[in-house]
């Protein structure tokens, strides 16, 4: 499942306030562009080649450092970079959709993304009915984010986290995450580009949607 590394290095400032259409707008962009990074990734999974996951993770990792430079100084390179990332991670997690879709049928790609795009909305619905602190909930979804890191790592040799367990615990974090990024979309964005808020966003629903992928398969692989 690919680990959202842009956010290890992304810090959230003290939330600031702001006029609503401001935030508003900002909204609307960030969500803008998220939708076309989704439909490039799909496009991206469509035309990905048997071997192309450990290309398409390093290229995506190259990407979002070279986002992180370009975001501020140059944000119509940093918007052509993020296409770019979106493409390649569909390369990524190619292979793997398509091994579901070999064993299940498109049918539960398609049943993941739906519940992912469903769980998203009510989380920035939860994000904007709620005051929130964003930058606290960011702080611990991240600490926690870094453990099931290290514990992924040592379950590799020591097995003593279930694939399922796994699955479950990256989708509570993940969600976390995305209800304090939209949080701080609700704030502004305090200086945040929109490409750099829509990237936070794209990944949160990357690794949602590989989450609920991971565990509906594993649910028919049982029955």
């Amino acid at each position: 499942m690919p680990m959202n590394d842009y956010r290890l290095s992304n810090s959230y400032p003290t939330i600031i306030d702001v006029p609503r259409e401001s935030a508003s707008a900002l909204l609307a962009k960030v969500l803008g562009i998220t939708a076309l990074g989704f439909l490039i990734t799909a496009f991206g999974v469509a035309t990905a080649p048997a071997g192309g996951s450990f290309i398409g993770f390093i290229a995506v990792l190259g990407l979002i450092f070279a986002i992180n430079f370009a975001r501020r100084g140059n944000p119509a390179l940093a918007l052509g970079l993020f296409l770019c990332l979106a493409y390649f991670m569909g390369w990524e997690i190619g292979p793997l959709i398509h091994r579901y879709i070999r064993a299940f049928g498109s049918t539960i790609v398609f049943n993941a993304a739906g519940t992912t795009g469903c769980g998203m909305a009510v989380m920035g619905c939860v994000a904007y009915l709620f005051n929130i602190n964003y930058r606290r909930v960011a702080g611990i979804a991240l600490a926690a984010l870094l453990l099931l890191v290290i514990a992924g790592i040592a379950s590799m040799f020591f097995h003593f986290l279930a694939p399922d367990t796994y699955s479950w615990l990256a989708l509570g974090i993940f969600s976390l995450l995305t209800v304090a990024d939209f949080a701080r979309i609700r704030a502004g964005g305090d200086g945040a580009s929109a490409v750099s808020l829509a990237l936070s966003i794209y990944l949160d629903g990357i690794n949602i949607f590989m989450a609920v992928l991971q565990l509906m398969g594993g649910r028919r692989s049982r029955d």
